[in-house]
């Protein structure tokens, strides 16, 4: 199957991201990214969706089904209206308090810690704790072993720990580059400063 590269492109087995141009948000610019991973039962799995052209759209049903589209957090939001319509029977999944800040969207259901059944044996997730608008949900694509962040800038200990578990080899971020190699290290990394303090903490205690 070939893919315009310009609206989606293979980033590992059975996952692809799409990258999109700078958008404005409440004044600030950011580049957007979204990732669709197929299932085990052929159905797409869509993080963090992006504007949705004719052209994206094509290249994505080319790959099966649309059955879930997830927020990641209560700042993903800006294009779900326009995927919901596109694909009016896929599930609608709303990362913690964005129902009550998008009371025009109609979602399924809210994330938590625990993966849905419909991808709990392809894709695992944790709640990461930060701001009141930056809870997030990362996930896990166990097949690809890709992490999948986007505006996370704080983290509990416990939540920290269950990611650095995951053997990640890739890792995709909303709002910056991408890792295809080492993506453990990559995120140990990115989170060094919170793990130093973590340390510095247990020596005083």
């Amino acid at each position: 199957m070939s893919f315009d590269r310009q609206n989606l492109q293979p980033f590992g087995p059975v996952i692809w991201i799409a990258n999109r141009p700078v958008v404005s948000f409440y004044g600030f610019p950011y580049s957007t990214r979204m990732a669709v991973i197929r299932l085990s039962d052929g159905s797409l799995f869509v993080w963090s969706p992006v504007a949705l052209s004719a052209a994206l759209r094509a290249v994505v049903d080319a790959l099966g089904p649309v059955r879930h589209l997830v927020s990641p957090n209560a700042l993903h939001h800006l294009f779900l209206a326009e995927w919901t319509s596109a694909y009016p029977d896929a599930r609608l999944y709303a990362s913690p308090r964005l129902r009550r800040k998008c009371q025009d969207l109609s979602f399924n259901a809210e994330l938590g810690d625990v993966p849905e059944p419909a991808w709990a044996g392809d894709i695992d997730q944790v709640v990461l704790h930060g701001s009141f608008a930056l809870t997030e949900i990362v996930f896990f694509h166990r097949h690809s072993r890709t992490a999948l962040f986007a505006d996370l800038i704080q983290a509990a200990r416990t939540a920290l720990s269950r990611v650095l578990a995951w053997p990640i080899e890739r890792v995709v971020i909303a709002h910056g580059g991408v890792s295809t190699t080492g993506g453990a290290a990559f995120v140990g990394r990115a989170f060094a400063w919170l793990l130093k303090r973590d340390r510095g903490a247990e020596k005083a205690e």
